[in-house]
């Protein structure tokens, strides 16, 4: 599976994942959660992983943003969780899988770091 590692289990970061995560962070620091020396370490983080795994500390802690009123009107609030057919970009896998009582299929947790909501996400077949 592209993306993937040879067993196909951890994610590799695309360069989108990398431009979403920085962005974040640059935001973060924006809006004074972090402070330079943290945003450097953090985007160092993201910058040289390799899988979605190891990005995770560089944004896992991070608050909710405040609307600074310069970005676009806000989308419909979603519920916060949702089954999909694969991750989007930026979206950190957690070591959270069950099965799904109706499709039998195993399915991993993964986190929007922008929001911190929770998407349930079919794993591929072993």
């Amino acid at each position: 599976m592209p993306g993937s590692d040879s067993r196909g289990s951890r994610p590799r970061v695309a360069e989108t994942d990398r431009e979403r995560l920085v962005t974040l962070l640059r935001e973060h620091y924006a809006q004074g959660q972090i402070d330079l020396d943290e945003l450097d370490r953090r985007v160092g983080v993201v910058l040289t992983a390799q899988y979605m795994d190891e990005v995770a500390p560089a944004v896992a802690d991070l608050p909710g943003l405040a609307d600074t009123g310069t970005t676009a009107p806000p989308v419909k609030q979603r519920r916060g969780h949702g089954q999909v057919v694969r991750p989007e970009a930026g979206w950190i896998p957690t070591d959270e899988r069950f099965r799904d009582p109706a499709t039998r299929a195993v399915i991993r947790v993964w986190i929007d770091p922008s929001d911190h909501s929770r998407h349930y996400v079919p794993e591929p077949d072993a």
